[in-house]
């Protein structure tokens, strides 16, 4: 099979999808995508017009792939804003979907990015900005999975853990990224803690339901981030925490302890506290130690450095945050935080500022530039 061929049809091909409508991120899918079905079908039967075939397919994938997207859509458009309390029925069509994208011979990460990008709708970037890693490295993460599950039988789902990541992962982008999937994310995993009995599913419903009552507090008016401490706790959904704890409580006592319920019980442990003084950050140490055993997550370990400096003062969080890779997001707004909280105003105004610019979204850069200029007009007074 000619790949040299196959490269250097591409450009050409691109721009015809381009020009018939497409755009060009979606037409670059669509043509990984004719190519993947190049290198499987050219080798025994090669067309007469191998431009022609591409433009044909690229096409036919770049349609198949915007009414996948349009029926997604529409899925979504019949949910509430706010997710129902209570049962679910059993697994519907887009959960059966995250499964089979979760195919045995995909890695688990390799899964999650395939399925978050075909089924979940998150482009490329906001994958990336999830595994903390390069937008051109999830490119071709996700490239690899496609051309790897070319051509296999959909026969043998994935695992639950892969879906869980998933369902995970579609939730925070839903909850503090550019699109609205927080529902739909509540809504299947409802549907699945239906149809599977397994306390890691209960935990992730939990600790969605316990994040998702706080949504209405977490900003204000003009749309600035309200931050945990400053929020107005008579805004939280009291019911969806009370459903949250309750599900939490019941998966916790089965003694089978998972990630997804540590966070639900750090979660559990603030939406408890009636103040933001009152929060037993002792607690929360010691669940996030937990946290850190089951993941060695670096993330784990910054949100454990912000506990410590909670419970035991803001010098023992800088101590250790200072065992953490500094380029680690939002690394720079915690090392902020603490000093501020040491009392050195400088050094955090500083920080505050540089954390901005490394912000992943516009509501965080402009909380983080709010940060800094309070400090900054404090110590000019």
């Amino acid at each position: 099979m000619n790949e040299a061929l196959l490269r250097s049809l591409t450009p050409s091909v691109l721009g015809i999808l381009v020009r018939r409508g497409a755009d060009f991120a979606a037409a670059e899918d669509a043509v990984q995508d004719a190519l993947v079905e190049a290198v499987r079908v050219w080798p025994a039967d090669q067309p007469r017009d191998p431009k022609g075939w591409l433009v044909t397919v690229a096409w036919r994938k770049f349609l198949d792939a915007t009414r996948a997207d349009a029926a997604r859509r529409r899925r979504e458009d019949l949910v509430d804003e706010e997710p129902a309390p209570g049962p679910a029925p059993a697994l519907d069509d887009t959960l059966q979907l995250y499964f089979l994208c979760a195919h045995p011979s995909l890695t688990p990460s390799s899964a999650v990015a395939l399925t978050l990008r075909a089924v979940g709708g998150l482009t490329t970037r906001q994958i990336a900005q999830a595994y903390l890693v390069p937008e051109s490295t999830m490119a071709q993460r996700i490239s690899r999975a496609k051309r790897t599950v070319s051509g296999v039988r959909f026969d043998q789902p994935g695992d639950v853990a892969t879906v869980l990541r998933v369902l995970y992962l579609v939730f925070n982008e839903g909850y503090s990224g550019d699109v609205d999937l927080a529902a739909e994310a509540i809504r299947l995993t409802r549907r699945l803690a239906a149809a599977i009995d397994h306390p890691e599913v209960a935990g992730l419903l939990a600790l969605m339901l316990l994040h998702h009552a706080r949504r209405a507090a977490r900003t204000a008016p003009d749309g600035s981030l309200v931050p945990l401490a400053e929020q107005d706790r008579g805004r939280w959904d009291t019911r969806s925490i009370a459903e949250g704890v309750e599900i939490l409580q019941a998966a916790l006592a089965r003694d089978r302890l998972g990630e997804f319920q540590a966070q639900a019980a750090i979660a559990a442990l603030h939406a408890d506290a009636p103040t933001a003084e009152e929060t037993d950050w002792v607690q929360i140490v010691e669940w996030y130690d937990e946290l850190a055993r089951l993941t060695d997550s670096p993330v784990v370990r910054l949100n454990l450095a912000v506990a410590v400096g909670e419970a035991d003062g803001p010098r023992a969080g800088l101590a250790a945050l200072a065992a953490l890779d500094d380029s680690l997001p939002r690394h720079t707004a915690v090392a902020a935080y603490l000093h501020e909280r040491d009392g050195d105003l400088a050094t955090a105004a500083r920080l505050y500022a540089e954390a901005a610019h490394k912000a992943p979204n516009l509501a965080e850069r402009d909380h983080l530039t709010r940060q800094a200029a309070r400090l900054n007009a404090r110590r000019c007074r």
